[in-house]
């Protein structure tokens, strides 16, 4: 079985280069979203940290793991202009290969109506490498194999991102330039001398997502995304319940991968006189339903959300000659 996929993987890396759909899919993607759109970044009140970690397809070798670490603020929060910074980090290993995203993310914030439109631009770094170990001559280096390489390029996302009072919707692209980073063999001991050219595809994204309050004890939180690269297409949705703001639990769809169910707990919620600190922890289990699911143990998502929100004092003045 092994065998069978790498020499298939050869076939297609080195007949037709890479190209696939490379932006990660996450269960939790309501944790990611300034990552996509940049529109979203800091339009959330305060400092916020997020941490995921998703083990795709348990069981079956070489399918995806990931890291997500992203950052943001508003800078409203802290008494400085309208907009919002957020700087993200993906690290994604799919069988042989290894792809690092870095982005740091500026949105200009704008009062449109009753809400907010936040307008997006992501500016960083993607570096894709392999380091194959192929089943092949023993005598001699096989030219159509490719060794072990790697390239980096510069990336561009643009997004636009609107905040009503209990909803949001947004629209973005990410890798603006779709550049192809050729993959060149290293010279030192190479398993093969073979380039392969990887394409960094460009993906359109589109989301949103409705808080229905005081429903129960607790509200009801839906949103969805829809993503594509013009040759594939993949809808998320994730319905949760949140009971009391301390505790959800809820379900996900992906269409044809995964049906996911999702629970979390906010640990702490601490309110003090000029701000308040509190984090949420999740997880998700996806059960696959694709083409994997007979040999697929299903999908471990866990995330971690921490968030410092400062409070402006508001002051007073004696006299009105100091307004």
């Amino acid at each position: 079985m092994n065998k069978t996929l790498r020499i298939l993987s050869a076939f297609v890396l080195c007949s037709f280069g890479a190209t696939a759909q490379q932006d990660i899919a996450l269960t939790h993607f309501i944790y990611n979203k300034f990552a996509i759109n940049p529109g979203a970044a800091g339009i959330e009140e305060g400092l916020c940290g997020n941490l995921i970690y998703r083990n795709q397809w348990d069981k079956v070798n070489g399918a995806p793991n990931s890291v997500v670490f992203n950052a943001e603020a508003n800078m409203e929060s802290f008494g400085k202009w309208s907009g919002g910074f957020g700087l993200n980090f993906t690290h994604d290993a799919i069988g042989f290969n290894r792809q690092n995203n870095v982005m740091l993310n500026y949105s200009h914030h704008l009062q449109l109506g009753s809400g907010q439109l936040g307008i997006g631009l992501g500016i960083g770094m993607v570096n894709f490498g392999m380091n194959p170990v192929w089943i092949g001559p023993q005598t001699q280096i096989d030219p159509t194999f490719p060794g072990a390489s790697s390239a980096i390029t510069f990336d561009v996302n643009f997004g636009l991102y609107y905040r009503g009072q209990n909803w949001y919707a947004g629209l973005s692209s990410t890798h603006l330039q779709a550049s192809t980073l050729n993959l060149t063999s290293s010279v030192v001991n190479p398993t093969g001398t073979g380039t392969v050219p990887y394409d960094l595809a460009r993906h359109y994204y589109a989301m949103g997502g409705y808080t229905f309050k005081n429903i129960g004890p607790g509200d009801i939180d839906v949103q969805a995304m829809m993503e594509t690269d013009l040759k594939k297409y993949s809808g998320n949705i994730n319905a949760r319940y949140i009971y009391k703001g301390f505790l959800y639990g809820g379900l996900a769809f992906r269409n044809n991968d995964a049906i996911s169910v999702l629970v979390g707990y906010r640990p702490f919620d601490i309110q003090k006189q000029r701000s308040r600190i509190f984090m949420w922890v999740g997880y998700s289990y996806d059960i696959t339903i694709g083409r994997l699911s007979k040999i697929s143990s299903g999908t471990h998502e866990i995330a971690l959300k921490f968030c410092y929100i400062p409070i402006i004092p508001i002051t007073k003045a004696k006299n009105p000659r100091w307004l």
